[in-house]
């Protein structure tokens, strides 16, 4: 018979470390929480233009990476390999750009790139992100940037950096675009590198290969050929990140992965991690949404890697989550005890206690470790003896303290238990 494995690159998530990646993905939430963003709900696959049109056709994700299918309608639709473009797509078709700006969303998820398998590199990966669409106010950048940060160290990490620059705006970006393309073509480049320079230039810039990295080593840079609008949008954001005591060092060479990056862009590196340092980034977007058939609007978001984040939290001995299953474990000796403990079960997690019990008919011995093996602070035993009585066996699995608690003031017993 055929034994099924996860597809290659697709990580599965197994208690006990499945705890510490919902704690991960949840702090990460609640930071844009606290910040006022709104979480929605994304569709896993999209019409595959959305993507071709909006993350750029130069990019290696949509030349490379996304996973496309033709449905039984015969349209062509992509799994998402990216939120922002999601994210675009949902303002304009429900309106929100037409109420309170910015519109702030949060969305969590699995995305999925066709990419080569390894260590914080997967095919279906997951990431938390935000958007705040319609203002182009630097201090929602910076806003941006604090929300990431604050979900990070909310983690306990401390071990990363944050590294920012600027990609120009209209203003200047062209004539920049220009002197790049002038200067990238006197380089002998192989034809893939040329045709990618004359779809956006900034790609090159972003090539990994050690060659190329040699060649454009004194390329021209775009945050040295600001115009006077871009550099005090810039500066701005480096303002506020002070006001805001959000620490960050100037990458000039930073060159974000999606073609609708313009002005304020960021990356957090985890030097840990090894070739996939980059724990999350993101940027400011204008275009974007007039791009996708909506109004001319600026945004701004990021996306963070929970997987990332995970392996960043083991590199730092940092536990995110309660590993544990349950706290009371009941142990029933016998057929009416186990009646009456599933009974109990029902207001006992009803009060917000963690309850399992041994099932299958074990006996004392095995009952009881599986109540060590569960976590358990205490285990809940319940014999013939105890039912006549009227009482139940609470006992501390950490100290071996055993006192009986009547059957009727179990819960409020378990509760002080646990708050000690």
């Amino acid at each position: 018979m055929t034994t099924f494995q996860a597809p290659k690159g697709v990580p599965d998530y197994i208690p006990p470390t499945s705890a510490s990646f919902a704690k991960v993905r949840e702090t990460l939430l609640e930071a844009a929480r606290l910040a006022g963003y709104g979480y929605v709900e994304l569709p896993v696959f999209e019409d595959t233009a959305l993507f071709a049109r909006g993350v750029g056709e130069s990019t290696d994700v949509v030349t490379k990476e996304m996973y496309t299918f033709t449905d039984r309608g015969d349209r062509s639709l992509t799994l998402r390999p990216e939120g922002t473009a999601g994210v675009m797509r949902a303002v304009i078709e429900h309106g929100l750009d037409r109420g309170q700006l910015p519109v702030k969303l949060a969305y969590a998820g699995q995305f999925f790139r066709a990419e080569q398998p390894q260590a914080g590199r997967y095919r279906q990966f997951h990431q938390v992100g935000i958007e705040a669409v319609g203002v182009d106010d630097p201090a929602v950048d910076a806003e941006a940037i604090a929300v990431a940060d604050a979900g990070f160290r909310a983690l306990g990490l401390t071990g990363y950096r944050l590294e920012l620059t600027s990609l120009g705006d209209a203003t200047c970006r062209p004539e920049y675009r220009e002197k790049l393309q002038a200067f990238l073509a006197k380089l002998p480049l192989d034809e893939d590198t040329r045709r990618r320079a004359e779809l956006n230039p900034l790609r090159v810039l972003d090539d990994k290969r050690p060659e190329v990295r040699e060649l454009v080593a004194d390329a021209p840079l775009m945050v040295d050929h600001l115009s006077d609008s871009a550099r005090a949008h810039y500066d701005q954001v480096k303002g506020y990140l002070a006001d805001l005591g959000v620490k960050f060092v100037e990458n000039p060479r930073m060159v974000r992965g999606l073609d609708y990056y313009t002005k304020t862009c960021f990356e957090f590196v985890h030097d840990g991690l090894g070739a996939q340092s980059g724990i999350g980034g993101g940027g400011r977007y204008d275009g974007l949404m007039e791009q996708l058939g909506g109004q001319p609007l600026s945004g701004v978001g990021f996306g963070l890697g929970v997987d990332r984040a995970l392996l960043a939290c083991g590199v730092e001995g940092i536990t995110p989550g309660d590993e544990t299953r349950c706290d009371v474990y009941g142990v029933p000796l016998g057929e009416v005890a186990k009646s009456r403990l599933v009974g109990l079960s029902a207001p006992l997690r009803a009060a917000g206690v963690r309850f399992d019990l041994a099932y299958g008919g074990k006996g004392l011995k095995g009952a009881m470790k599986g109540a060590d093996k569960s976590g358990a602070k205490f285990a809940l035993v319940l014999g013939e003896r105890d039912i006549e009585a009227g009482v139940a066996q609470l006992k501390d699995l950490a100290t071996g303290e055993q006192r009986p608690v009547p059957l009727a003031d179990v819960v409020p017993a378990v509760l002080e238990a646990l708050a000690r």
